[in-house]
């Protein structure tokens, strides 16, 4: 008896539209979250090394307190990345114009931006201003105004290493100050004790980043009040933890560092240019 082979061919079934689209909306899920991580670790990387920077900066600003006897003055759009000083005066001015709280000064230029050229700052661009991580310029604000001095008190105090010296340490900042918001504050207060992070006499000199959002950002209340310096008519500014756009004084993630009149004050008596 003859046996009859049967060949048997198993067709194994594709997939569905719909399990396709599964498959498809999964895979695109999977990509948006690793682009997400991506994208948060970018921004860490960022806001870790302005911070950085700023620390950097703050160091090469008592570096050149101690060099010079006195704390450099700002830097303007116009003037390369050196800072702006009247040679005869000693004064944060040029062409009757003084810049010592930042902001945009007459005919649209901007002041109050750290002069890296002046204090050998690193990370400069094309132009030689120091800029933060997400390569936007890095501003600085420094005390013009002084009170409590046991002696003269002749300004301007922390940019003229003669007056500092002549003034003594007794002498106290007057201006600056860093409020928790811009809610209530004023030209010259935080509106009130508890908004404030630091008193009147404690700083005396600020050097901040404005943020990745700086390109499209500063229309908020908190952030608006760190840009509106106006040379030497508001030293008031804004400093807390990053906010989304939809908080009430809108987006901010400015980064902040300072100098304390007892650190420069500390570091200049180390060097013996104050008694």
């Amino acid at each position: 008896m003859r046996r009859t082979r049967h060949s048997c061919t198993s067709i194994a079934p594709g997939f569905t539209l719909v399990e396709l689209a599964v498959v498809l909306a999964i895979v695109t899920f999977l990509l948006g979250s690793l682009m997400f991580t991506l994208s948060a670790q970018v921004d860490q990387r960022n806001f870790n090394e302005t911070r950085r920077r700023l620390e950097h900066a703050r160091e090469l600003l008592l570096a050149f307190a101690i060099a010079n006897g006195r704390l450099p003055c700002p830097a303007r759009s116009t003037s390369a990345g050196a800072e702006v000083r009247d040679a005869g005066t000693g004064e944060c001015k040029v062409g009757g114009i003084e810049d010592y709280y930042g902001g945009t000064l007459a005919g649209s230029v901007v002041g109050g931006l750290l002069p890296a050229v002046t204090i050998g700052y690193p990370q400069v661009d094309s132009s030689g201003f120091a800029i933060d991580a997400w390569q936007y310029r890095i501003r600085y604000a420094v005390a013009k105004n002084i009170t409590a001095c046991s002696g003269t008190s002749t300004t301007p105090h922390f940019v003229h290493a003669t007056n500092l010296k002549s003034n003594g340490i007794t002498c106290k900042p007057s201006d600056l100050l860093l409020c928790k918001s811009a809610t209530g504050i004023t030209a010259s207060s935080c509106g009130s004790a508890g908004n404030q992070i630091t008193t009147q006499n404690l700083v005396a000199a600020i050097v901040f980043s404005t943020g990745k959002n700086t390109a499209t950002g500063g229309t908020g209340l908190d952030e608006a009040a760190n840009l509106n310096g106006g040379g030497n008519a508001d030293p008031v500014f804004v400093f807390h933890t990053p906010t989304p756009s939809e908080a009430a004084n809108g987006e901010f993630d400015d980064h902040f560092a300072w100098i304390s009149v007892g650190e420069l004050y500390g570091k200049l008596i180390s060097a013996g240019l104050l008694p």
